[in-house]
């Protein structure tokens, strides 16, 4: 059934989500500092990340190390979600022919963040094989851990918080893993009402979208310098970002 009213946080919640990383630990460490002291005035604290932590940016490994750290806050609880370029390296980990399509798609500085290089040769099967035991053996026990534990989905309140989307029409609990990971349409353009409202990345935008269906937070920050967050509470939206300057990185708030 669709809502018929804004939708609305629990009571004495905060949610917190983050868009695609893609490798920019620069801009995720000054953005979770952010949201700390955000979350320090409230009385429950949740951060959902929304997936896509690595490939295509510079330092994946270090995006990883900050989401881990996040983890040891004992004021907040952290969500951590899947998204396809993550799947794309648990992929490749149990199979090595997958290597020339990851490298296309960023996960050639994925590998070199490791320290692992990609074959020089995408077409050298051997290669691919010695720099998946090499990436294999690099990949700290902890990373190794996170990824196999990245959950599909997350529901709190009116909120559902994915990688990618839902497929309209469908019920949220018999969605398929493949929408979940890489749906856009129908389901950003459809017009048909949604259970909850569905807090997503994966498609990326010049700027956060947020309308009654849902929140779109992938504002390419591999590329453009700028890493998307929403604060949730009660039925308010604000968008929380980390903007890329000559002077460093700025904080900037905004209404969503």
């Amino acid at each position: 059934m669709a809502r018929k009213t804004p939708a609305r946080v629990p009571d004495g919640l905060a949610l917190y989500a983050i868009g695609d990383v893609h490798g920019r630990a620069d801009l995720l460490a000054p953005l979770l500092d952010a949201l700390l002291e955000d979350a320090a005035g409230v009385e429950r604290a949740v951060i959902v990340g929304l997936g896509d932590y690595v490939d295509r940016g510079p330092d994946s490994r270090g995006v990883v190390d900050l989401m881990l750290g996040l983890a040891n806050e004992p004021a907040i609880e952290l969500r951590c979600l899947r998204g396809n370029h993550d799947q794309a390296l648990v992929d490749f980990l149990a199979d090595a022919e997958l290597g020339p399509s990851w490298a296309r798609h960023g996960g050639r500085e994925t590998l070199a963040s490791y320290g692992t290089p990609a074959p020089d040769d995408p077409r050298d099967m051997r290669a691919w094989r010695d720099t998946r035991e090499a990436f294999a053996a690099a990949l700290p026990d902890a990373h190794r851990d996170f990824f196999a534990d990245l959950a599909l989905s997350y529901a709190r309140g009116d909120y559902l918080f994915v990688h990618a989307g839902v497929r309209p029409g469908v019920a949220l609990d018999a969605q398929a893993a493949r929408d979940l990971l890489w749906i856009r349409e129908p389901f950003l353009t459809c017009v048909r009402p949604l259970e909850k409202l569905v807090v997503h990345g994966h498609t990326p935008s010049p700027r956060v979208h947020a309308d009654h269906r849902r929140i779109g937070l992938d504002t390419e920050a591999h590329a453009s310098g700028v890493l998307s967050a929403c604060r949730l509470e009660g039925t308010e939206r604000r968008v929380i970002q980390a903007v890329a300057g000559p002077g460093g990185v700025e904080i900037r708030l905004d209404a969503a």
